[in-house]
């Protein structure tokens, strides 16, 4: 029997849209051996983003849908030792979290348990219930959703979430929004219009889910940034694989139905089957995609440092979630989004 695997949420972006050479941030140029991000831009000018904001009523976000499920590549590129190795040949990258009004809060801790969950509702009120919300965007006509989260960066207007979620099927999406906080409908932080959206090249070329990573730069709202007013989680890249982690999202395919925040906490494992990808023990759904992981997670504060997304799951084992290994490439999609200026 052919063994196929399932995407669980979905995509996102904006009309009018053209193709951007994504340079790096801090002003740096890419250059020759550095991976280049593949940008485009989105809802560019205030008469777009207004277009874009009306779009969404609050009708259209909760009739969204996950889109279609998608499954790695046959011949899928399993891990083996010298992909370990070449990942750990990479120097480790980490930025630390960004309290609301653009104070630097220090996660780095020694690293615990994460509490046991593989899908439970988030009741704690603490930073992730602002930083985590939902992604909306039109995809082949249709309306979906998927999850992402505010980080930490140069421009305060970065969203990390899955390449599928901002392209999929050869195009990219429209009307892309984040809804940081969302709740049973509830918008408390506001609906932010991405202006440029980035994704890797492998993503960009060939779907591949090893690369499943984006990242979208949203528009000021009321004269402030995003960050200014939710904060940011920090991020981190080449880092140690099989940590503690703790997976956050907005699953909205049965039995959720995408109105509350639902984590997994656990120890990530590798996958040993058609990717690279690193797994949890998670029944998210559909609409998850995109979705925070975190290392060094502090359950009290809801601060810890973004280490993946929510990608795929395999149809034969749904207890199990990926997400790609944030490398060099994850790197430089964060890189570019967060040196990209907001109109």
């Amino acid at each position: 029997m052919r063994r196929t695997a399932r995407l669980v949420p979905i995509i996102t972006l904006v009309a009018g849209s053209t193709l951007l050479s994504a340079a790096v941030a801090h002003g740096a140029t890419a250059t020759a051996g550095r991976p280049h991000p593949i940008g485009r831009k989105a809802a560019g000018t205030g008469t777009e983003q207004r277009t874009v904001q009306r779009y969404w009523t609050e009708a259209k976000m909760e009739a969204a849908q996950p889109l279609d499920t998608l499954a790695p590549k046959k011949d899928g590129v399993r891990l083996t030792a010298a992909s370990i190795a070449a990942q750990a040949a990479a120097p480790p990258v980490s930025v630390s979290a960004t309290s609301p009004g653009g104070g630097t809060v220090m996660t780095v801790q020694a690293p615990v348990a994460a509490r046991a969950s593989t899908g439970s509702p988030w009741t704690r009120q603490s930073a992730i219930t602002k930083t985590a919300g939902r992604v909306f965007f039109t995809y082949q006509g249709r309306n979906a959703s998927c999850s992402g989260s505010a980080v930490t960066s140069d421009n305060k207007s970065t969203v990390i979430t899955a390449g599928h979620c901002v392209k999929m099927g050869g195009a990219f999406h429209g009307n892309w929004v984040f809804v940081p906080g969302y709740d049973n409908g509830d918008r408390p932080h506001g609906t932010w219009v991405a202006t440029t959206l980035y994704t890797t090249p492998q993503w960009n070329n060939s779907e591949d889910v090893n690369y499943d990573v984006a990242a979208a730069v949203v528009a000021p709202l009321n004269g402030q940034s995003l960050t200014d007013v939710v904060g940011g989680q920090g991020v981190s890249f080449n880092q140690a694989r099989r940590q503690q982690m703790h997976s956050f999202g907005y699953p909205a395919a049965a039995p959720y139905d995408g109105s509350k925040l639902i984590y997994c906490g656990g120890r990530a494992f590798d996958d040993f089957l058609m990717s690279r990808d690193i797994g949890l023990n998670c029944d998210m759904t559909g609409g998850s995609s995109g979705g925070p992981w975190f290392v060094n997670f502090n359950e009290s504060t809801g601060l810890g440092t973004l280490n993946s997304v929510n990608s795929f799951k395999y149809g034969f084992a749904t207890g199990w979630m990926f997400g790609p290994y944030f490398g060099t490439d994850a790197q430089a999609v964060y890189e570019a989004a967060q040196g990209t200026n907001t109109p």
